[in-house]
């Protein structure tokens, strides 16, 4: 079992920036691709980014390119997401997740069998 535990987010201008954090526990050896997803009100959960088990590889959704930067540390199983130019449309809650499968797309909620607690962004206009 992998437990995720998030800090972070909050309140921010539009134009502003945020930081997450996902502090991996219990078996992160079991862990490979780690991912962000968030989930608007009224909205469906969806993919925001993913980064493989090295930390070499990493994708985003296209409304958060450029803006949007996940990253790792093993060492210290943590993974963050860094939120640059942040608009009101990046309001949502925030969820990390981690896989345990060893292939995959990594797009998608199913590939995930762990996941943090959420924690809300809110971009005020």
């Amino acid at each position: 079992q992998v437990q995720l535990v998030q800090s972070g987010g909050g309140l921010a201008q539009a134009g502003g920036s945020l930081r997450l954090s996902c502090a991996a526990s219990g078996r992160p050896i079991d862990v490979t691709a780690m991912a962000w997803f968030r989930q608007a009100q009224g909205k469906e959960r969806e993919f925001v980014a993913t980064i493989s088990r090295d930390g070499a590889l990493n994708y985003y959704t296209d409304s958060v390119k450029g803006r949007f930067t996940i990253s790792r540390d093993n060492g210290r199983n943590t993974v963050w997401l860094q939120m640059n130019s942040l608009t009101p449309e990046d309001t949502a809650v925030y969820y990390c997740a981690a896989s345990s499968q060893p292939y995959g797309t990594y797009y998608y909620a199913e590939e995930y069998a762990y996941w943090g607690q959420g924690t809300q962004v809110t971009v005020a206009s």
